[in-house]
């Protein structure tokens, strides 16, 4: 078993702490099946180095693995990863997570780079065509509502820090609706990233992405299944409940990808 990133340094007042859902990404991206599909499609003999961008990092453990296991992923070490997250202290923390894990599985020598984690929206900042792998847990609970993105305002550190306890408290728990709030069937916002993907995507590019089965995923893959040339599959699963697989992983990429 590979070893999970540290992440004891993360304050969960207001990031998502690794449960079910972010171990399923862990046991999915280091599988024998999955690992091979990526050494394949990221060969270093052909491919330069692929940036595996996570949207939505919370503690960052689901990018620090990827990027501290580099070698069992992708068959490569040399990979660069970036992050995203509208929660400053998200990006904060994934920065620490995933620089702390390279340098304790890459050592004496660490080859994979984490570039940023960068406070924005989903995939906004991101150039077309640049991403290789992108990796989405998304907030797929379904909620009467969807909380509102938040402001720099939200995001300053000396605003927080006179807050009061009661103002303090607000405040925590509408960021920790940002990590699981997904609004209508739980899919508002994976919708969003999945129209981002054909955009977002380098033409070897791939996105996994993490549904439960309130969101439908068998209509979600049939969906992707009718965009030109892409195809969706299931590749983790954390076990069936009521005859429902409760959580899955379906792969996204374009069928003439290679």
């Amino acid at each position: 078993m590979l070893p999970t990133p540290d992440t004891s340094h993360v304050s969960f007042d207001t990031i998502y702490e690794p449960s079910e859902d972010s171990y399923l990404f862990l046991d999915t991206l280091s599988s024998a099946s999955e690992s091979k599909w990526l050494s394949e499609r990221f060969d270093n003999t052909k491919h330069t180095p692929p940036l595996v961008v996570e949207v939505g990092t919370g503690s960052g453990v689901v990018l620090g693995f990827a990027a501290a296991q580099s070698e069992k992923i992708f068959g490569r070490r040399d990979i660069l990863t970036l992050g995203t997250d509208v929660n400053r202290n998200a990006c904060l923390a994934t920065r620490e997570t995933a620089i702390n894990a390279i340098k304790a599985e890459q050592q004496p020598s660490p080859r994979t780079i984490h570039i940023s984690s960068l406070t924005a929206d989903l995939c906004a900042p991101l150039r077309p065509g640049s991403v290789d792998v992108l990796l989405f847990n998304p907030p797929y609970v379904p909620t009467e509502d969807l909380p509102r993105l938040p402001s720099a305002v939200d995001n300053d550190p000396a605003a927080a820090a006179a807050m009061s306890r009661s103002a303090k408290f607000d405040s925590d728990s509408f960021f920790l609706s940002l990590t699981y709030a997904g609004g209508a069937d739980g899919m508002e916002t994976t919708d969003r990233l999945l129209d981002a993907i054909p955009r977002v995507l380098s033409p070897t590019g791939v996105a996994y992405v993490l549904l439960c089965k309130q969101n439908n995923p068998e209509d979600v893959k049939e969906r992707i299944r009718g965009w030109d040339g892409w195809n969706a599959e299931s590749v983790g699963s954390s076990g069936m409940q009521a005859g429902w697989e409760k959580l899955v992983i379906v792969r996204i990429w374009r069928d003439d990808g290679l």
